[in-house]
């Protein structure tokens, strides 16, 4: 299946320009997750990408046997701005979030909550994050049939405060909350926005 990281490579190189670093992380009964950083100096901004989560489908939690083919795919993305905040100590935590339908058996998809616990970077108000939509910045890739195509679904950092109340009123109604208070959900230092 490495010629599916190949192409999944190339699509994130097509969208976002070379990576000037990246990083592998192997958890134990997992396969390797590899983080890719992409510096866009105009925008001032710096994009984290996970590799190695879209290897393989992520599989129904309910299924009885997990499916080696069909099921959706997917690779994470996250885009802070550059220089505020130590944001390279990520890797690991978006590594883990990208082991998380191998490790727990979970569907990572659009409007789900992902938690590692922990500050995202050393400093950070966030342990959490919101998985958006994909087709923004980085275009899905198709795959050959019966493969489903590889999403790339950016990731929104969290407070725990946004976070505890995303599950009572749902994804739609945090991003509407940010989207009316002009929130900048690039910014690693942000505060939460006002909730009631």
């Amino acid at each position: 299946m490495g010629e599916i990281l190949a192409l999944v490579e190339a699509r994130l190189r097509t969208a976002l320009g070379e990576p000037d670093a990246r990083a592998a992380v192997t958890f134990l009964g997992t396969d390797r997750i590899e983080v890719l950083r992409f510096v866009d100096a105009d925008a001032g901004l710096v994009r984290y990408a996970t590799l190695g989560m879209s290897d393989r489908p992520m599989a129904d939690p309910t299924a009885a046997l997990a499916d080696p083919v069909k099921g959706p795919r997917a690779e994470l993305v996250l885009s802070v701005r550059n220089g505020l905040a130590d944001t390279d100590k990520v890797l690991r935590p978006l590594a883990v979030l990208a082991a998380t339908p191998q490790v727990e058996g979970v569907v990572v998809a659009p409007g789900a909550s992902l938690d590692v616990g922990e500050p995202l970077w050393p400093g950070a108000p966030f342990s959490s994050v919101l998985v958006a939509e994909s087709g923004g910045l980085v275009e899905d890739l198709d795959l050959d049939e019966p493969l489903d195509p590889v999403r790339f679904l950016p990731l929104l950092p969290m407070t725990s405060n946004e976070a505890a109340w995303k599950r009572v009123h749902g994804a739609q109604a945090l991003e509407e909350r940010w989207l009316a208070n002009g929130t900048d959900l690039r910014d690693p230092l942000r505060r939460s926005v006002t909730l009631d």
